[in-house]
């Protein structure tokens, strides 16, 4: 059996993704901003594409074994899964930023799951829905879910992707409350979509590029 012809962003299509994620991200740092009434940052310097394998190697790498992952599924033109990962040490921490540092240790921690999944699902709506608007697509989203674990098992959750999944992932910055707090988005997305991805990008990179080349109105 012939292996499918792997589908590769260019530089210009992986800078546009970023740009669309930042924009995602921001639309989330705003709404994040409203509910705790604090300055958030968030930022995502570069989105890279990688096997799943590559990115389990990559959590691995650089945080604890621990984690907790926030994850939702899309569908639509393209279909796949995302997730908002951060160290499960942080978790806590990240809670308290959320529903305020007065509660007791024991009310933060009976909060933890609620909080985890509204700012999973802020973070990862604002960056699917703004994708999905800037490319001129809808998608489906489910609602958040919270896991706990080593990292591996976020990217084989039921239902099980296909074996050809390849992974957006991105590094992320947390700046909540004078706390850093790091993490990642990932998306996993099979082949054909992301065939599809790569078209809508240019497509996209094609209708900037046209306007900006437009002159403008003098009148």
């Amino acid at each position: 059996m012939t292996a499918p012809t792997p589908v590769i962003l260019t530089e210009m299509e992986l800078d546009a993704l970023t740009e669309l994620v930042n924009l995602g991200v921001s639309n989330a740092a705003h709404s994040l901003r409203e509910l705790v009434r604090e300055e958030i940052l968030l930022s995502v310097p570069k989105v890279t594409v990688v096997s799943r394998e590559e990115a389990i190697k990559n959590l691995g790498e650089r945080d604890a074994k621990r984690l907790v992952a926030v994850h939702q599924d899309f569908e639509g033109d393209i279909a796949g899964r995302a997730l908002l990962i951060f160290p499960e040490t942080k978790s806590l921490e990240l809670v308290r930023a959320i529903v305020g540092s007065d509660l007791s240790l024991d009310e933060i921690v009976e909060l933890e799951q609620e909080a985890l999944a509204e700012t999973g699902n802020i973070i990862l709506n604002a960056c699917l829905a703004t994708m999905a608007n800037n490319l001129g697509r809808t998608l489906k989203i489910s609602l958040p879910e919270v896991l706990h674990g080593a990292g591996r098992e976020f990217f084989y959750v039921k239902p099980p992707p296909f074996v050809d999944d390849n992974v957006l992932f991105s590094f992320i910055n947390f700046s909540v409350r004078q706390r850093n707090i790091t993490g990642y988005i990932a998306m996993l997305l099979d082949l054909p979509s992301l065939a599809t991805l790569k078209n809508l990008l240019t497509e996209l990179i094609e209708r900037t590029s046209q306007t900006a080349a437009v002159p403008p109105n003098d009148n």
